[in-house]
């Protein structure tokens, strides 16, 4: 990949900010061993501007940063593997389709032009992931997928915006703070694909998610932890 860094704006989050998935899984394709299958952690320090080209540094220890001018975007380093256990056994694509009316974006969206999960998106340039509860499940949210491309950056924004669903956003602001993720496999284009979410915790302010992708076989593509921050509702943030 080049060196330099931009996020279309295409990749939006918020309508002035890009999405933060999509520039996570960007920024981790610079780090050595994610190409293998490696997790990378990204941590976010600010909203990525959309159409701007962004210097990348390199530090001793492999962490790769993103800057704005004087300002750091991100930083993305190599993590260690991500805990298997707690991920759930998967649903069928026809579970995950049936949960997507239960998706509470369709009646109140603080995002909906985002690239991952907005409804104001039209599906053939964007993920519209709905991720709705599962039927006999209180926690566990499952959304159906089927990629019209496939990329790294892909997989990171699917696994992003669900966890923040699985969180609560549509109860309170969350801002996207860590990302950890590790894709084994690429999703195939035309073939149904599921996209599972479920909170982990929450310590005060911040809320912990997990996610995972499956193919419709039940075969384990991609995983992520993530870190919420709750924000004053009256501070308009993008995701």
């Amino acid at each position: 990949m080049s060196e330099s860094f931009v996020v279309p704006t295409r990749f939006c989050g918020a309508p002035e900010s890009g999405n933060r998935g999509w520039t996570s899984g960007h920024l981790a394709q610079l780090v050595d061993g994610a190409q293998d299958g490696g997790a990378v952690t990204v941590r976010l320090r600010t909203p990525p501007p959309l159409d701007t080209e962004m210097a990348i540094s390199r530090g001793d220890d492999g962490t790769v940063e993103v800057w704005d001018g004087q300002v750091l975007v991100a930083q993305a380093f190599p993590a260690e593997p991500l805990d298997t256990t707690e991920v759930p056994l998967p649903v069928s694509y026809a579970q995950a389709l049936a949960a997507g009316p239960a998706y509470e974006g369709l009646r109140s969206h603080p995002f909906p032009t985002c690239f991952a999960c907005g409804t104001k998106r039209d599906p053939s340039d964007a993920l519209c992931l709905h991720t709705g509860l599962l039927a006999g499940h209180s926690t566990l949210r499952a959304a159906a997928w089927t990629p019209r491309e496939s990329a790294p950056e892909l997989v990171w924004a699917a696994l992003d915006c669900p966890g923040a669903w699985a969180c609560g956003i549509a109860g309170r602001e969350l801002v996207l703070g860590t990302m950890t993720a590790s894709i084994q496999e690429l999703p195939l284009v035309g073939e149904p694909h599921v996209v599972m979410a479920w909170p982990r915790r929450q310590d005060g302010r911040k809320y912990y998610s997990g996610t995972c992708l499956y193919a419709a076989d039940g075969r384990l593509f991609a995983q992520a932890d993530a870190v919420w921050t709750a924000v004053d509702a009256t501070v308009v943030r993008p995701k």
